[in-house]
């Protein structure tokens, strides 16, 4: 998840090395565009559609990490 996570760093507006599975959503730049930028992250990387009212409800990257676990890959669902 390397690669994932400089990315969603830069969707966060947090410097890559504050990225940490308990990095505090509400400490970052997370909003209705972060949700919508992260969405389209996890598709391209993860090829898996996620439902942008669980990602909105996330608290912590770990939450994030935990969504993209739960949900197949568009080619699988």
């Amino acid at each position: 998840m390397s690669g994932f996570y400089e990315e969603l760093a830069e969707i966060l507006e947090v410097e890559p090395d504050q990225m940490t599975a308990d990095l505090r959503l509400e400490n970052t730049s997370w909003d209705s565009l972060a949700v919508v930028s992260t969405i389209a992250l996890i598709d391209e990387q993860y090829d898996r559609a996620v439902n942008a009212t669980a990602l909105a409800a996330c608290e912590t990257v770990g939450d994030i990490e935990r969504l993209i676990a739960a949900h197949p890959t568009e080619s699988e669902a």
